[in-house]
């Protein structure tokens, strides 16, 4: 039987050379006059942590970490002689034993990958390959033997919540859109994935792209719309090159364009590039930049489905909701609400970064707990350390706690304990991070992102801000945690838009489940993560040996001491950089 090597071709592992890995592999097949088997550049596979990766079938055996030196080994023994390269193969870190089938791993056993199937399966950039895994089926189905009305009706009755983070109803958006009777309406496929720690989509248009031109197209013919809008951030280079090509691709091979399936359907599809504001990901934002405007927010109603683009109904829906979009068609109805909740159903991609032993992408069914993903599909927090929050949500997200790990996942169970599904973005924290330092992190990055529209966020994150930094320097007061919690809700009621609505969550969720952290800082002057470097006392122990090695790095000149006698140090002038404890061969100095 002929034989098929696939490759990881994420941004991730192409940064680890998976490219110069195909190219070696094509090289020694050459050489050695193998033929009939094929070597893919994939999509990403998911599982980034242990990357670059390499997929053998029909053997389904799966090599982690692969370096391009490892090219001749695979060749030779698996490829020629059917025998597996024992040494690259994924072992079960507690078991220690080797596993070959990929399904029966960790990362993979509880995902249930339907967003991303073609990911990490076919070459993104095959249209032969897209069409050979049931690629343009649905949108035929859709568009040559269904009206616009059943197809909306589809939508509905699947209950498909949008995936950028609102949780809006996809089918009720687009019969707004569809009952206006404007000559042009637009679908917009929102690609602006700004979260720090996110890759969902920019994932899933490397992997995978004719999928979200087919979901365009399902959405255009269900609204009446003959034109789609990709905006996508300028910094993701291989997704919009992959998707480039697929849109010529699909134009060139009559999936774009005029008569549609033998259909008078028309639609066709142009990419617009975000300069990277995160407040671009909010919908009206997103529209005005399209239109050359500033990226502000304007309030709603109108909604953009009854007035957006250039005031034209226009449906915007992020990169994930629209390739459920084609799924659901060929699948049915009943396929889709076989996994997630009855208010959340389908499954829920999320990008797992972080303190965590396995880093990657995840697609698993809404309703999973916090605990399953962390511990089973994420296998725990790194070196051994324990857990302490996870944040969903991105950065207006909400910090959770160890008494939240049981919560189920989806829309309204997060927000019931003050997180939000947000795009997917989910940052695991051990013991070793301050959460009043988290959230003066996450809302250091909102208040660099705020268009600065509206007062609320423009000044009340600012002040958020300064009370944060000045607790975190051991100058906060009692009753800043007041003042903090009561600007924070103000904020949250007041704010123009999404972003600033949700900006405060950082806050109000570590006030809420860490709060001993913050009385700590303000009553004690005591960082317990030592992360805080005002609150953060350096101490010279026994176990110094007197090599002077911390003295010669210390640029205030604050350690004193001979050679082979214990050192001190003036704490008055150490200005805690840490230089002397990097340096210390003993670890003989420790943070107090």
């Amino acid at each position: 039987m002929s034989k098929k090597i696939l490759i990881c071709g994420g941004t991730g592992c192409l940064s680890s050379k998976s490219r110069l890995i195909k190219e070696n592999l094509e090289k020694e097949l050459k050489e050695r006059k193998i033929e009939g088997v094929e070597v893919v550049l994939t999509g990403c596979f998911g599982f980034c942590e242990k990357g670059p990766i390499v997929k053998i079938l029909p053997a389904n055996n799966f090599y982690i970490e692969v370096k391009p030196e490892d090219v001749k080994d695979i060749i030779e023994l698996d490829i020629i002689k059917d025998e597996k390269v024992e040494r690259i193969l994924y072992k079960d870190p507690i078991t220690k034993e080797v596993v070959t089938d990929y399904k029966k791993m960790n990362f993979y056993q509880k995902q249930e990958r339907r967003v991303l199937k073609n990911c990490g399966f076919i070459n993104p950039e095959s249209l032969d390959d897209f069409l050979k895994n049931d690629g343009y089926k649905a949108a035929k189905k859709a568009i040559s033997e269904m009206s616009s009305e059943f197809v909306i009706k589809n939508i509905v009755d699947s209950g498909l919540r949008g995936r950028g983070g609102g949780g809006f109803p996809t089918g009720v958006k687009w019969e707004i859109a569809s009952k206006n009777d404007a000559k042009q309406k637009y679908i917009v496929c929102n690609a602006d994935e700004g979260d720090p720690g996110a890759f969902m989509d920019r994932s899933i248009l490397e992997g995978d792209p004719h999928s979200v031109i087919e979901g365009m197209l399902i959405a255009g013919y269900a609204i009446g719309a003959t034109k789609g809008l990709v905006y996508i951030r300028a910094e993701y280079p291989l997704a919009v090159e992959r998707l480039s090509k697929a849109i010529e691709v699909a134009r060139k091979n009559g999936y774009l364009g005029e008569n549609l399936f033998g259909t008078h359907f028309a639609f066709d599809i142009e990419i617009k590039f975000g300069a990277g504001a995160f407040v671009c990901g909010e919908e009206t934002a997103l529209i005005h930049s399209m239109e050359g405007r500033r990226g502000e927010p304007t309030s709603k109603p109108p909604y953009p489905a009854e007035k957006g683009f250039w005031n034209m109904p226009t449906v915007v829906n992020n990169v994930e909701t629209l390739v459920n979009v084609p799924r659901i068609i060929l699948n049915g109805v009943d396929w889709f609400r076989e996994v997630g909740t009855e208010k959340s159903p389908g499954t829920k991609v999320f990008a797992l970064s972080g303190k965590i032993n396995n880093v990657g992408l995840v697609e698993v069914p809404m309703g999973i707990s916090l605990r399953e993903i962390i511990f089973e599909i994420g296998e725990g927090i790194k070196g051994g350390k324990k857990f302490k929050a996870v944040q969903t949500g991105g950065p207006s997200g909400g910090c959770l706690n160890e008494d939240d790990l049981d919560t189920p996942i989806d829309f309204d169970s997060l927000a019931s304990k003050g997180a939000i599904m947000g795009s997917g973005g989910m940052v695991v924290m051990d013991e070793d991070d301050c959460m009043v330092s988290v959230a003066k992190f996450f809302l250091e990055f909102t208040l660099d992102e705020s268009c600065g529209k509206c007062t609320p966020c423009r000044i009340g994150n600012t002040r958020l801000y300064e009370i944060l930094d000045r607790i975190t320097q051991g100058k906060g007061k009692l009753k800043d945690l007041a003042l903090l919690k009561e600007l924070s809700e103000a904020i949250k009621v007041t704010s123009l838009c999404g972003l600033g609505q949700t900006s405060s969550n950082p806050v109000l969720s570590t006030l809420d489940k860490f709060y001993n952290e913050y009385i700590d800082h303000v009553i004690e002057k005591r960082c317990t993560a030592k992360v805080c470097q005002k609150l953060i006392t350096y101490v010279i122990t026994d176990a110094c040996r007197g090599c002077t090695a911390c003295t010669r790095v210390c640029a205030v000149k604050a350690i004193d001491g001979k050679v082979r006698e214990k050192h001190t140090i003036d704490t008055e002038k150490c200005v805690r950089c840490g230089a002397c404890m990097s340096t210390c061969r003993f670890n003989a100095i420790i943070k107090l």
